[in-house]
């Protein structure tokens, strides 16, 4: 118990080096069908690394447009008014939501041109919605006959074009989201008819797709959803998740999240997604994703909109700052249109974001968070450091301010909390103390600018208290840094 919260503390402030240093070299570890044991695998240290992804929920509900991608159960299940009026008004009489797939052509779908996109945009992994709850999948799935992508619409595999395109342009991850279960299917309908004591729609439909999926196109990522109607025992998610661990193509580097069945959100899983657009605000000790979507109530992409509803890229930025500090990850939704095209909105904030991270991503890629997530004085300023050997006397922080100090271009942040207690601060961060007894000192503390470097950065220091003035607002904008700057704090012991 002792060494794994040793461990636990090291992951977060300092280094892996010891705790691996303690664990011998054993045969391939098996993990058993049970959460007790898959809960012991260690995350894949890319997807810790990686930190910024892309999600793309893209199918039949694309081409209505409206509303969300819970498009079909809205109008047929919950006959919402907005809904039927849409239709009335825009499709004659008994048109079936079977025949928008028709219409889901995707004739300017250019796999190459979404995969350079999302490099550019300094994302690290995508995700694609293979098939959501309506059941269309965007492969030649054997399992859903006349209902995917290559049988009606497209006549293409959307997966395959994507994950080749992604790997032959990029080092992005490639996953893949499925939906466990499908409103209309009828082997899941009486499944939840027999008060889900048969498992047919699992076992003829659930998991052939599943390790059809993994076996044909090698995901990174099993992005789970649509579980919360019944039990992972149901899914036979425990079985699903050790043959992922255990014998799997992708078995080295596969992530999960926590979808499983009610009663595993935050539980289990290699990281928690607890919620759509979850962000705590406060670290967690377990790996989490911040999945939100940049049309602000919609994963799907939808025509019912205003410039209102969407992110803006600073909007995005804070987002990303915030997740990150706090131990997790963000995957950020496009929802692309029926045609394959992303829209020009949703193209400015991937490529608004990549400049940034080109710029900032130091602090971003490959950090840890620091003892303290955000200024607890200063608002809107957080922080990370970096994953260092014990044997190292350098200690790296990276303090992002969102807002800038237009009044007099200077800021006062407090990396080691609002109370200097030389003791613990000392503890915890492994710093000495200087000169004068102050721990950031002009003999061992180096402070800059990142995309500012070559410039000189003003600063003083009492306590715990560090005085930073920024360069000429014009010299920074002429660099094109905006959204939210970062300084780098190198403190030498």
């Amino acid at each position: 118990m002792l060494l794994g919260t040793i461990c636990l503390l090291l992951i977060l402030m300092e280094s892996t080096d010891f705790c691996t240093s303690q664990m011998p070299g054993p045969p391939r570890t098996r993990y058993e069908p049970n959460w007790t044991s898959l809960d012991q695998r260690p995350l894949p240290r890319w997807y810790d690394e990686a930190k910024v992804g892309i999600f793309l929920h893209y199918g039949v509900y694309s081409v209505p447009s409206f509303g969300s991608e819970w498009f079909w159960t809205n109008w047929q299940n919950l006959h919402n008014p907005e809904y039927i009026r849409f239709m009335q008004r825009n499709y004659k009489p008994n048109f079936t939501y079977q025949q928008f797939a028709e219409e889901f052509t995707a004739e300017l779908f250019n796999a190459t041109q979404w995969a350079l996109l999302f490099r550019d945009s300094g994302a690290r992994y995508v995700v694609l919605t293979s098939k959501h709850h309506d059941g269309y999948t965007l492969w030649p799935s054997k399992h859903s006959f006349g209902w995917n992508s290559m049988d009606v619409g497209p006549k293409r595999d959307i997966i395959k074009e994507l994950s080749a395109a992604v790997r032959e342009v990029s080092d992005l991850k490639f996953g893949l989201y499925y939906s466990l279960f499908e409103w209309f299917n009828r082997l899941w309908i009486d499944d939840k008819l027999h008060l889900l004591m048969q498992q047919n729609y699992v076992n003829q439909k659930v998991r052939p797709e599943q390790m059809e999926l993994v076996e044909q196109y090698l995901p990174d990522v099993i992005w789970s959803d649509g579980d919360w109607e019944a039990p992972a025992k149901y899914w036979k998610a425990e079985e699903f998740i050790a043959w992922l661990y255990n014998d799997s193509p992708v078995r080295d580097t596969v992530v999960t999240n926590d979808r499983w069945g009610f009663g595993t959100a935050c539980q289990h899983g290699d990281f928690y997604n607890c919620a759509d657009r979850f962000n705590p605000g406060v670290l967690q000790t377990h790996k989490w994703e911040n999945a939100f979507t940049l049309d602000r109530t919609s994963w799907g992409q939808r025509f019912d909109v205003t410039l209102s509803d969407f992110m803006s890229s600073r909007d995005v930025i804070k987002e990303i700052v915030s997740t990150v500090s706090c131990n997790g990850n963000v995957l950020i939704n496009v929802g692309p249109t029926k045609y394959g095209t992303i829209l020009p909105i949703f193209e400015e904030r991937l490529r608004d974001m990549g400049r940034w991270l080109k710029i900032n991503g130091e602090g971003i890629y490959g950090s840890i968070p620091w003892i303290y997530q955000n200024d607890t004085i200063t608002p809107n300023v957080w922080y990370t450091t970096k994953r260092h050997s014990t044997d190292t006397k350098t200690t790296i922080i990276y303090a992002f301010v969102l807002n800038y100090p237009y009044d007099d271009n200077e800021l006062d942040i407090y990396p080691l909390g609002k109370d200097i207690h030389i003791f613990q601060n000392i503890l915890l961060t492994g710093l000495d103390i200087g000169e004068n007894n102050q721990i950031f000192n002009k003999s061992n503390t180096q402070i800059i600018m990142l995309g500012m470097e070559d410039t000189k950065i003003t600063w003083t220091s009492k306590d715990n208290k560090l005085h930073i003035v920024f360069p000429p607002k014009n010299h920074i904008d002429k660099r094109g840094l905006d959204y939210a700057w970062t300084f780098k704090i190198t403190i030498n012991s």
